[in-house]
């Protein structure tokens, strides 16, 4: 009994000892010191809870074998017994906890020697030597430090959250074990370890099934058997092993908060007073918005700058016609087309893009990639291109390359690539993905996390250039208020940018696997590289220092795209930015 009690003793100590290691932001005020707000987006830092928080109930049902020391005497099924536990527990963080458990069972085997758990006649073992069944009768009180891993490892999820709907929870501890139903009085120590499988089925997280593998430890003569009648010691120690299926239920409260309101205090002769008045803290936001690009377009800007105005490559994105090119003999072209000629070797000129916002719609003419329910590839028939250019005074060119047609805007150093086919890289669909009616379609098909909010590229252009013209269209208005508040508002404390790119590479060459890998990992860089220069030249973000604007150098940025075509949904999906901006609004 002596050891027991310096056991539970121990015990207790780690569970201190594992409390105070765990980060906690204290919701002590200290004497003499300013209070302070403690607010905290960090999923592993939380406020802890008072004493009656976080407390739980368990109950559970299974079965076990014991591990005796002549545990392969006979059949594996006379070792099985049912067992059952039930128990009271609290949580003092998202990750540590302890509990308190009842159980009661008994562990059934075979000995060769008689004990005070042998019963019936004893039988013939396949050496010759007699053998007797035996049966444990007991109960267990025990106390057990919890770690819930899943916490530990990816952070807490918060109040009423669908992350961690599945967690796993590890136990260790120690009992005091008394044997029931003999006449001598035994009682000794055991322990215990535990593997826990809890699923959650709502949000509130007030009851889970839970599924459970231990081991029950026990002094090596638990079954009666010290010195085998062969001379031979008992084993180290016997034991059960099991499984067991049970449900717990929380009680209230259940969650921890991340930020504790604070009071704004007044100085009387060095003395804190609180003051009527209480402060919330400031609140902490995440806006989240993907910019998705065009097959082999990088957006570097490096195309000619066309008198003061360059072919802009997010302008591009957001109100860009086909190609940005345009013939420039209009006459030569009116001519070719009338005469069925081809136009193929006629001078063409950049076209210099125009904000979003300054433009206007136009009926039959898509402007923007994936920015409308329209695709922005133009046909090269003469119906379409004259047109075309009845409306805006030009005629449409692609870019030619070496007898290559590429038809959308490229950048210089792809234009030399060979195509796979002229139709793989016209576009024929549009999902409207860079505008908010596309939202639902990248929300259904791209993991979003929860404490993020999520915009449209064009609700967050219209934010930052200006909700007109065009890109009024393609973007929500509430959203894009909602967005310039917050811009304006709060206070921009880092950008960060991932670049994507497919798995998709039209090269054939020798080395193509290692030369297609490369090249798709300079595109994903580049693109992201494009939207952080975009942002960072905006007025909105001239408070943010350089150093608070960074590109995620994905390990593999590259997205395996099985589809050969490069318009499908799950190409464009993975050719694209992600963006979080991080910013906290004071209260």
């Amino acid at each position: 009994m002596r050891k027991f009690v310096i056991g539970i003793g121990m015990l207790l100590l780690f569970i201190a000892s594992g409390i105070h290691a765990q980060t906690v932001v204290s919701d002590t005020l200290v004497s003499e010191e300013v209070p302070q707000p403690q607010p905290t987006d960090d999923e592993y830092r939380i406020v802890t809870n008072r004493f009656w928080d976080n407390w739980f109930i368990l109950g559970d049902f299974g079965g076990h074998a014991f591990a005796g020391d002549y545990g392969s005497v006979g059949d594996f099924s006379g070792l099985l017994s049912p067992d059952f536990n039930i128990g009271i527990g609290k949580w003092f963080t998202p990750g540590i906890g302890a509990k308190i458990q009842f159980g009661l069972s008994n562990s059934k085997g075979y000995s060769k020697e008689e004990t005070y758990f042998t019963y019936g006649d004893p039988m013939t073992a396949s050496d010759g030597s007699l053998y007797w069944k035996s049966k444990n009768k007991w109960w267990d009180l025990n106390v057990n430090a919890m770690f819930n891993l899943s916490r530990l490892i990816k952070g807490y999820e918060g109040k009423e959250s669908d992350r961690l709907m599945n967690q796993f929870i590890a136990s260790v501890g120690i009992g005091a074990l008394h044997h029931r139903d003999i006449d001598a009085q035994r009682n000794e120590w055991s322990g215990h370890v535990e593997l826990q499988y809890s699923r959650f089925f709502n949000k509130k997280k007030s009851v889970s099934l839970d599924v459970k593998a231990h081991a029950i430890l026990f002094q090596t003569n638990f079954d009666g058997i010290t010195l085998k009648s062969n001379g031979e010691d008992s084993k180290w120690w016997d034991s059960n092993i099991g499984l067991s299926v049970g449900v717990t239920y929380y009680f209230k409260k259940r969650h921890w908060d991340r930020c504790i309101p604070c009071q704004t205090p007044i100085y009387i002769n060095n003395t804190v007073v609180p003051a009527p008045v209480v402060q919330e803290c400031p609140e902490y936001r995440t806006l989240e918005f993907f910019v998705f690009f065009p097959n082999n377009y990088s957006g570097r800007d490096d195309a000619p700058i066309v008198a003061d105005a360059p072919v802009n490559a997010i302008d591009y994105l957001a109100a860009g016609i086909f190609t940005q090119r345009g013939f420039k003999d209009t006459d030569a072209v009116a001519g070719r087309l009338a005469s069925g000629a081809s136009i193929a070797s006629l001078a063409t000129v950049d076209v210099p893009t125009e904000k979003a916002g300054q433009c206007q719609a136009i009926d039959g003419v898509a402007r923007g990639y994936e920015m409308s329910s329209e695709p922005i590839s133009l046909s090269m028939e003469a119906g379409s291109m004259r047109a075309f250019e009845e409306k805006m005074d030009y005629y449409y060119a692609p870019i030619y390359s070496g007898g290559k047609t590429w038809y959308y805007r490229v950048d210089k150093e792809t234009t030399t690539q060979s195509l796979l086919s002229d139709e793989n890289y016209r576009e024929s669909t549009s999902y409207g993905l860079n505008a908010h009616a596309g939202l639902d379609v990248v929300k259904k098909n791209i993991k979003i996390e929860d404490h993020t909010a999520l915009y449209s590229f064009a609700d967050v252009y219209a934010a930052i250039e200006g909700n007109s013209g065009y890109v009024a269209q393609a973007a929500d208005e509430a959203a894009v208020k909602e967005l310039a508040e917050v811009l304006k508002q709060g206070r921009i404390l880092y950008v960060q940018a991932e670049g994507l790119a497919t798995s998709q590479d039209n090269y054939i060459g020798e080395n193509a696997e290692n030369i297609g890998l490369e090249r798709n990992r300079t595109l994903a860089y580049n693109r992201a590289r494009t939207v952080i220069k975009w942002l960072r030249g905006n007025a909105m973000f001239k408070n943010v220092s350089n150093n608070d604007f960074s590109i995620n150098a994905l390990t593999d940025p590259i997205v395996t795209v099985n589809d050969k075509s490069t318009r499908g949904l799950n190409a464009k999906l993975n050719r694209c930015v992600k963006v979080r901006i991080h910013c906290v609004i004071d209260k």
